[in-house]
C-alpha cells in the first residue's frame, strides 16, 4: 500500500508509529541513489470515521489554505511555521481504498520536531498556547461553510447529557448506577451541572458566538516542537478539524495541558488544575488570539476551560453506564475512573474561577 502514494525511491521498510487509539499509523522509508524520502501513512478507522472522504476534503482544504498564507508571510516570522500536507495517491486523488475497503492516506512527515505527552515545561505551555493561537488565526479567514461536519455532535455537551441519560434509563445501567457508590456520587455531580452545560450552545444559538474552522483535538501531544531551537512548529492530527467554535478548541487545550497528573491518575488527590501553567498556555495563545476574538469570545473563555473538562468527564461516565461501548478499557471500571479524574479536575477549574478570569482579562 505504501508504494500506491506519488513518493520517489524504492521502499526500505514501513514501521509502526503512534500511540493513537483511532488510526492505523505507519512511517514509511524509501530511498533512492541519492536520497531518502520518509511519509505517514494511515488506514483510517472507518468505525470512527463513517464518511473519511469528507475527512480528506477537509484536510485539503485546510492545508492548502495554511500552506498559502504561511508562504505569504514567511519573512514575517521569527520561525519556520509547518503543517503536514496530503501525499496524492498515483492515481491522483488523496486516498486509496483497498480490496478489503481498507481507507488509506499518506501524509508528510514534520522531520527534526517531536511532540510530548505531558507539558514539560513553563516555555513548552507557552509554546502550546503560541502554537494553537497560531493555527486559529491562519484558519480564522477560512470560511467555515467550506468544510463538512465529519463528526455530528462532536463537543456537543447537551447531546452527551443525552446519551448519559439513555444508559441510565436501560435496565443494565441502571444497576450500573445502583451497584456503585462512586457513580452515584458522579451522576449526582453531574445532575447538579445539568441546566449550566448547554452555556456554549447556547450562547451559539443566541448569535454570540459563531462557528468557525477549529482543530477539534488540540491535545498538547498534537503540538510539535522544533528539535534544534525548542519552539513550536506546528500542529498535527487533522482529522476532526471541522466547523465549531474555537472554544472547544481553547478548553481542550487548557483541559489536557494543565492537569499534571493526566487523565488516567489512580491518585485524585494529585489531580488539580495548574494555574501556573494555565497562564502561560493564556499568554502564548492571545499573541494571536487578540487579533480574531472579540469581546464575546472572551466572555466564554472560562466556561470553555470549565465545560469541556466536564465534557469529557460526561463521555467516559455515559460510556461506563452504557457497559464500555466506546472507549477502550483495560480494566472493569476504567471509564468509572477516568469520569473521577475529570470531574475533580471540574471542581479545582471552579474553586479557581477568579483566579483563571482574572488572568484571562489581563491576557
Amino acid at each position: 500500500m505504501a508504494q500506491m502514494f506519488a513518493v520517489e525511491g524504492r521502499l526500505v521498510t514501513v514501521e509502526s508509529a503512534g500511540s493513537g487509539n483511532v488510526n492505523d499509523t505507519y512511517l514509511v522509508i524509501l530511498r533512492t541513489t541519492f536520497d531518502e524520502h520518509r511519509f505517514i501513512l494511515q488506514r483510517v478507522n472507518t468505525r470512527v470515521f463513517a464518511h473519511p472522504e469528507s475527512v480528506m476534503q477537509n484536510m485539503r482544504i485546510v492545508t492548502d489554505h495554511v500552506h498559502r498564507r504561511l508562504e505569504e508571510e514567511v519573512y514575517l516570522s521569527d520561525r519556520i511555521w509547518q503543517l503536514p500536507r496530503v501525499i496524492p495517491a498515483k492515481t491522483g486523488g488523496d486516498f486509496v481504498v483497498d480490496g478489503d475497503g481498507g481507507f488509506w492516506r499518506a501524509i508528510s512527515l514534520i522531520a527534526s520536531a517531536h511532540s510530548y505527552e505531558k507539558v514539560q515545561s513553563m516555555e513548552h505551555a507557552h509554546e502550546a498556547g503560541f502554537v494553537l493561537g497560531q493555527f486559529q488565526r491562519l484558519i480564522s479567514s477560512l470560511p467555515a461553510e467550506q468544510l463538512a461536519v465529519t463528526l455530528p455532535g462532536f463537543h456537543v455537551t447537551p447531546g452527551y447529557l443525552g446519551k448519559l441519560d439513555e444508559a441510565a434509563a436501560n435496565d443494565a445501567g441502571a444497576e450500573r448506577l445502583r451497584c456503585s457508590v462512586e457513580a452515584q456520587r458522579c451522576l449526582q455531580f453531574v445532575q447538579q451541572r445539568r441546566d449550566w452545560c448547554s452555556v456554549l450552545e447556547s450562547a451559539k444559538a443566541r448569535g454570540e458566538l459563531k462557528v468557525r474552522p477549529i482543530h477539534g483535538d488540540p491535545k498538547i501531544g498534537n503540538i510539535m516542537i522544533d528539535d534544534a531551537t525548542g519552539k513550536g512548529t506546528c500542529i498535527v492530527d487533522l482529522d476532526t478539524v471541522m466547523p465549531g467554535l474555537i472554544h472547544y478548541d481553547f478548553g481542550d487545550c487548557l483541559r489536557s495541558c494543565c492537569n499534571p497528573a493526566g487523565e488516567e491518575s489512580r491518585d485524585l488527590s494529585q489531580v488539580y488544575f495548574d494555574t501556573d501553567l494555565c497562564a502561560a498556555i493564556v499568554k502564548g495563545y492571545m499573541a494571536f488570539g487578540r487579533l480574531f476574538l472579540d469581546d464575546a469570545d472572551r466572555a466564554y473563555l472560562y466556561d470553555a476551560i470549565r465545560l469541556i473538562a466536564f465534557e469529557l468527564g460526561l463521555r467516559f461516565f455515559a460510556d461506563y453506564v452504557a457497559g464500555d461501548v466506546y472507549f477502550k478499557v483495560r480494566y472493569e471500571g476504567q471509564n468509572l475512573h477516568r469520569a473521577r479524574v475529570q470531574f475533580k479536575l471540574v471542581e479545582s477549574i471552579e474553586t479557581r474561577e477568579l483566579q483563571i478570569r482574572k488572568l484571562l482579562e489581563s491576557a
